[in-house]
């Protein structure tokens, strides 16, 4: 009974230590994460299009991440 309580404590323990064991970009992947195809946003036109819809309701960049209008209120 304990040592079956030892396993089910010690597998989920060796599972999530070996789980981070390669982390990061490897120097031959890095070419194809670099493309167009891999950027975050899927429409780069409309990315823009939104960006400066937030700006000039907001009169300030950045405006995208707070919610409210450019007057100040909530």
């Amino acid at each position: 009974m304990k040592t079956k309580f030892k396993l089910t404590l010690l597998v989920p323990l060796i599972v999530s230590a070996t789980g981070c064991a390669s982390l990061g970009v490897e120097p031959w992947e890095r070419d194809l994460l670099a493309k167009d195809e891999m950027s975050l946003n899927a429409s780069p036109v409309d990315s823009a299009l939104d960006d400066h819809i937030y700006f000039s309701k907001e009169a300030s960049s950045g405006g995208k991440s707070f919610g409210g209008g450019g007057c100040g209120c909530n």
